[in-house]
């Protein structure tokens, strides 16, 4: 965007009261209480999600990987635990045959070096029901680096309720292994994916937040329909 674009947007019609630097402080340490409370009440949820019942899985699963065909328990390379992002790359999903799912993507664009997870133990991939081929060559263009696996002609995004008759759904699934039994502990979707997706808790610290129109923001903010400003990085 250039500087001038910038320069020529309208004024905002409305903005929150304007204060002094003390009243603004005495109104963020406000907030901050409040803020705290939901960090506790996330930390409480967390111990709760780590003590949910498991499902042992029977089915001796198989991947298309860059190195060829492994199983799931190839997938922990090692490590105790794995996450699975579910990711949108089929017939029927937006970029279809060429790109993936815009919005998995842009989840994918905020995971950072996984050297971090390794050192807990933990390993993290992406598998899609799209030929490797297909994979491997969007991964190349958005240049990322997390492992990518192939599920084409078997039932595993079936099985975990990603292939449906309404189509392709993306998910994030964790599993734990004990030896070589392996076990699936959670699963998540939808808006409980914004934890991964920084771009919209940094945009929910600013004034006008994300900017779409389900948000309950100061009137004349502006906004516009959720999804229809996502694009894939290299398309803004």
């Amino acid at each position: 965007m250039k500087s001038a674009d910038v320069h020529d947007k309208p004024s905002l019609t409305t903005l929150p009261k304007i204060v002094s630097r003390e009243e603004w402080q005495r109104a963020r340490d406000q907030f901050l209480v409040k803020e705290k409370a939901a960090t506790k009440a996330r930390d409480a949820l967390n111990a709760e999600r780590r003590r949910l019942p498991m499902v042992r899985i029977e089915k001796d699963y198989v991947f298309e990987g860059p190195g060829g065909k492994v199983r799931l328990l190839d997938l922990f390379e090692g490590r105790r635990q794995l996450i699975v992002y579910h990711f949108m790359f089929a017939p029927g999903v937006d970029g279809w045959p060429t790109a993936g799912c815009p919005g998995c993507s842009m989840v994918i664009d905020h995971i950072g070096p996984l050297e971090h997870l390794y050192a807990r133990d933990t390993s993290f991939v992406l598998v899609s029901l799209g030929p490797l081929a297909n994979l491997e060559a969007y991964k190349k263009r958005m240049g990322w680096k997390v492992p990518w696996y192939s599920s084409a002609g078997a039932s595993f995004n079936k099985d975990f309720g990603l292939s449906t008759d309404e189509g392709e759904h993306f998910g994030l699934s964790c599993f734990l292994r004990d030896g070589d039994a392996i076990y699936h502990t959670y699963f998540t979707t939808d808006r409980a994916l914004e934890a991964v997706d920084t771009n919209f808790t940094l945009l929910d610290w600013t004034a006008l937040g994300r900017q779409e129109t389900w948000e309950d923001s100061p009137a004349g903010w502006p906004q516009s329909e959720p999804y229809i400003w996502w694009r894939r990085h290299d398309e803004y």
